[in-house]
């Protein structure tokens, strides 16, 4: 993306037909693009999320070394909102055993560095990922990963991946009830999602060019 700027081509066609889009990352690189999305704004056309499963650096780097640092995900979302773009908070993934307990200082810092929504997954393990995901906890914690493991398999029915939709994001169960509750109880708060998410078509314009034929 640094390289062949894929994303800032298509923001540049969204933006010539200020076409609602939006946004999910967990890399800084997103400011590059601020005056594009600071133009989308204007419209009420774009919405970007930062997507933070921890504060702790060591365990960033270990569990997503290709992403940006938090304190950079939250100066991303400082960036955003100084120029009026909206921007939110996804507390994603939440690993069971790992990272719960970081759900409220994660949600505090992004809500003063200016994110107005907030949502929350918890850790899917699809396919070969749980056997990925297995061999990740064995080298890094293993003290923890049968904790982990079963935290995962109690909020997915006894398996470690729940393919029901409208479940595997969430979960189901006690565990998952009480991060549940838990992400409700700081969301109000901390005043997140007082609004309803909805992005404008009211000015969409067609681009002058148009677009090639597909066939």
């Amino acid at each position: 993306e640094r390289k062949l700027q894929i994303t800032r081509s298509c923001l540049e066609v969204f933006a010539e037909a200020r076409n609602p889009v939006g946004i999910i990352t967990k890399n800084y690189l997103v400011t590059r693009d601020i005056d594009l999305l600071e133009e989308l704004a204007q419209y009420g056309a774009v919405h970007v999320t930062l997507s933070i499963t921890t504060m702790d650096r060591d365990l960033a780097r270990v569990m997503e070394p290709r992403t940006s640092q938090p304190n950079r995900r939250f100066k991303a979302i400082e960036e955003l909102a100084d120029r009026g773009i909206s921007v939110g908070v996804n507390v994603a993934p939440i690993i069971p055993g790992l990272t719960e307990h970081e759900c409220s200082r994660i949600l505090e810092r992004a809500r003063d560095a200016g994110a107005t929504q907030a949502a929350y997954t918890i850790v899917r393990l699809p396919h070969g990922v749980k056997d990925l995901f297995g061999e990740w906890l064995e080298q890094h914690f293993p003290d923890r990963k049968e904790k982990v493991l079963n935290r995962i398999r109690d909020i997915n029915d006894g398996k470690l991946y729940e393919s029901e939709f409208g479940e595997r994001f969430h979960g189901k169960g006690e565990f998952a009830s009480q991060i549940r509750d838990m992400f409700k109880i700081n969301v109000k708060k901390l005043g997140f999602n007082k609004e309803e998410l909805q992005l404008s078509t009211k000015y969409f314009q067609r681009p002058k060019e148009g677009q090639l034929g597909l066939f």
